[in-house]
């Protein structure tokens, strides 16, 4: 896969909206907004989107108490996330890969009947390197950290 110059590209209003979403916990409504972006995305940025969209599944498989389906969005995600890193239209790629290892172990370690147990306090934000250009909804920034603050 070429990058191209599709990184350096400001984040489209649907990937603001959906990582939005993504961080507050919206992981449904989420999937939606970043499945209507990847659809109408005909380059390979598209995989970026599908990539977050799968982290976000992941999460939505959790709280249903899906192993199997969490498992597998935990390993199909990073997969389309790796060749952004480390990082795409302002997204900290490299920063949401390391969290979703972090909960792909977890998961693992807890297994198919453990999740009930799962450490809610390791859900997954998603970061921006730079601050993204506009805040689509209310509370935008309340979420969203500053990578260099940890």
């Amino acid at each position: 896969m070429e990058t191209i110059d599709w990184c350096g590209e400001p984040p489209p209003r649907l990937l603001l909206e959906g990582v939005a979403q993504f961080n507050r916990g919206e992981f449904f409504e989420q999937h939606e907004t970043l499945e209507d972006l990847w659809r109408a995305e005909a380059r390979d940025v598209r995989r970026l989107y599908q990539g977050i969209l799968q982290v976000g599944v992941a999460m939505y498989h959790i709280g249903r108490l899906n192993h199997h389906g969490a498992m597998h969005m935990l390993t199909r995600g990073p997969d389309y996330l790796r060749p952004f890193a480390p990082a795409c239209q302002t997204v900290n790629v490299s920063d949401l890969l390391a969290q979703a290892a972090r909960i792909r172990a977890e998961v693992e370690r807890l297994g198919p009947d453990g999740l009930d147990g799962f450490d809610w306090s390791l859900t997954p934000i998603v970061r921006f390197v730079d601050p993204p250009p506009r805040a689509p909804t209310p509370g935008w920034t309340t979420r969203v950290q500053d990578p260099s603050s940890r």
